[in-house]
């Protein structure tokens, strides 16, 4: 079977969220703050730490989608790197760095995927 690598992409998305860089983190990697990317999942893993594996389950459009990944780098409070495998990625594994920069009393926040 021939099997081509499919086209790879990179996303960045950044966002200035009000805010210290300390908190922001933290709620990121808090599953149970509704502020966080993981709250409200239907299943989930969180094991925050690095070569901790997440796993979560949200549903949309009528069916379940689910993502993997480890955490690669937790550097509290600038930086969270981790993989990402999903359907939607063939099964290969991408990256998402977040960074977290103070701007005054707020944060900036930069969100990059890289081989989607």
């Amino acid at each position: 079977m021939n099997y081509t690598r499919p086209k790879q992409t990179e996303l960045t998305l950044t966002r200035t969220i009000a805010a210290g860089p300390a908190e922001v983190y933290d709620v990121w990697l808090d599953s149970k703050n509704p502020g966080g990317p993981w709250f409200g999942c239907k299943r989930m893993i969180l094991d925050v730490k690095v070569d901790g594996l997440f796993y979560n389950c949200v549903g949309h459009e009528g069916r379940e989608w689910a993502h993997y990944g480890r955490f690669i780098t937790l550097d509290r409070p600038r930086r969270i790197e981790h993989t990402w495998v999903s359907e939607g990625t063939r099964g290969l594994e991408s990256v998402v760095t977040l960074t977290f920069e103070p701007e005054g009393d707020k944060t900036r926040v930069t969100l990059r995927h890289t081989g989607v």
